[in-house]
């Protein structure tokens, strides 16, 4: 693999990188042999004279960075209007909401930065809350990454300083002094080098099974109220079932049936309807509706064929609009409700708008690589997930691309709030495992930990990157509430 020197071009400010050379065969070829492993682990070691890890610690904004109102606006371009209130409410709430609605704001930070060129497929969105448990095919309760609509091949060291600043960030939030945000982000950066060097060793396939299940969580952590939150997540998350969630997002409504032909009443019957909870979960636009009931079945030929059979046995016979998460609020997002053979047989499908990643523009200019956002998304979550939902595709809705998911698979997460220094110090490390883990899964793990070695320069060096961009989310969210104190955006709270 060659290593060119170049740019990331950017509207605002040109930011210096060293750009890694793509194959031109997107899976490589079978008939060609790769360098050897002590060769890219050298060639990783070498690049330490390009761009030193001392310079990991770099940040300062750039005299030509654009305002965060105006960068705000710009992510809120084709969402719908009456949901951007409620992204900027949740935005405002903290410091924290604020940095995960503004994936894209940081990648256009991060641009501007160094960078070592090895471009692995990356989460985009790598902040601490973007770990999660849900069931595996077998049932298993995992965890793992757990959100891809970023996810795109792109600089390691993105993933990595976006997840130390958010730990930084998380850590004030819940009142702990300086120092244990230091000593929770040195703990992320060495869990990342070590266990990246560790994969790095195992054949290709080895690395690609590892995985990390619920127990392993637990005893990742010395801290026993960590350890106690981990157990109720687990709890919680293994009741976070379709059939369960039927009594919380369902009603049974009576209708008359009119199919008893002209000189019959036909009866009365009743069918199941997703409960209506404005302006969280609302009833689609009546035209919309057989557009996704069709989209639904083109989504059914992505799937593997014994899952699409399986989920062709089911009928679709609700859907509605449901906001989620703080990034993608205002993007098209639907529940969709199934049935078996009878009532209680059930399957929620979620399906999410998916757009151009933010990471994309910095990585290959205005040409987007992927025909499919919703694809690329499906794909994606796949690489870097060591077991990945087995009801993922994707679809078509007019313009809109979509990709499609298990809505209730046991999903759950570990709660942040009030972490005390000792956990936030070892759930880094954890979550820090994970990105390695999925790093590792794509390419460039000799080279990463060639470059990063094993002293803990890496980790003394963005430390100070976590510090000082935790200063620059402070700022840029005071920057926020401050216009929506003035009304320049618009904004509804506790929703």
């Amino acid at each position: 693999m060659g290593i060119e020197t170049g740019h990331l071009r950017n509207p605002g400010r040109p930011g210096h990188v060293v750009l890694a050379q793509a194959d031109s065969a997107p899976y490589g070829s079978l008939r060609s042999r790769p360098l050897p492993r002590a060769e890219r682990y050298a060639l990783g070691k070498s690049l330490r004279q390009q761009v030193p890890r001392s310079a990991m610690a770099d940040w300062r904004p750039a005299p030509e960075r654009r305002s965060v109102v105006e960068q705000i606006r710009e992510a809120h371009e084709g969402r719908l209007d009456r949901l951007v209130p409620v992204r900027v409410g949740r935005m405002a709430a903290s410091p924290y909401g604020f940095l995960r609605g503004t994936a894209g704001l940081m990648a256009a930070d991060l641009a501007t930065l160094p960078a070592t060129g090895v471009t692995p497929v990356i989460c985009g969105d790598s902040h601490i809350g973007n770990v999660g448990l849900y069931g595996s095919p077998s049932r298993e309760l995992v965890l793992d990454l757990n959100d891809f609509d970023e996810a795109h091949p792109g600089p390691w060291e993105w993933d990595l300083r976006r997840l130390v600043a958010s730990a930084w960030v998380a850590g004030r939030q819940a009142g702990l002094a300086e120092d244990s945000c230091e000593r929770a982000v040195r703990a992320a950066v060495r869990a990342y080098r070590e266990h990246l060097h560790e994969l790095a060793e195992q054949p290709l396939l080895e690395r690609s099974w590892t995985s990390f299940g619920v127990d392993r969580l637990a005893s990742a952590t010395k801290d026993p109220g960590l350890r106690h939150e981990v157990e109720r997540a687990a709890k919680r998350a293994r009741h976070r079932t379709s059939d369960r969630a039927l009594p919380r997002f369902t009603e049974v409504v009576a209708h008359e049936d009119r199919s008893g032909g002209s000189g019959g009443s036909g009866g009365v019957t009743a069918s199941r309807r997703i409960v209506v909870e404005p302006p969280l979960i609302t009833r689609p636009e009546v035209d919309d509706e057989p557009l996704l009931a069709e989209a639904l079945d083109d989504y059914l030929a992505t799937l593997a064929p014994h899952w699409a059979r399986l989920l062709g046995g089911y009928t679709l016979v609700d859907i509605a609009h449901k906001v989620v998460g703080v990034g993608s609020v205002g993007l098209r997002a639907y529940v969709a409700l199934l049935e078996g053979s009878d009532s209680d047989d059930v399957v929620f499908l979620q399906l999410k708008q998916a757009r151009r990643s933010v990471v994309a523009p910095w990585v290959h200019g205005d040409n987007a690589w992927h025909k499919h956002q919703g694809q690329r998304v499906v794909e994606y979550q796949q690489a870097l997930q060591t077991t990945s939902d087995p009801l993922l595709g994707w679809t078509t809705v007019g313009e809109r691309q979509y990709y499609v998911r298990q809505f209730r698979n046991m999903k759950g997460s570990v709660v942040l709030d009030g972490i005390g220094a000792n956990a936030l110090r070892d759930y880094a490390g954890v979550c820090a495992q994970l990105l390695a883990k999925g790093h590792a899964r794509t390419s460039g793990a000799s080279m990463i930990a060639g470059y990063l070695g094993s002293s803990d320069k890496a980790d003394h060096a963005l430390a100070t990157f976590a510090r000082r961009y935790a200063d620059q989310t402070e700022a840029d969210h005071a920057e926020l509430v401050d216009a929506v104190s003035r009304g320049v955006l618009p904004v509804e709270r506790g929703v």
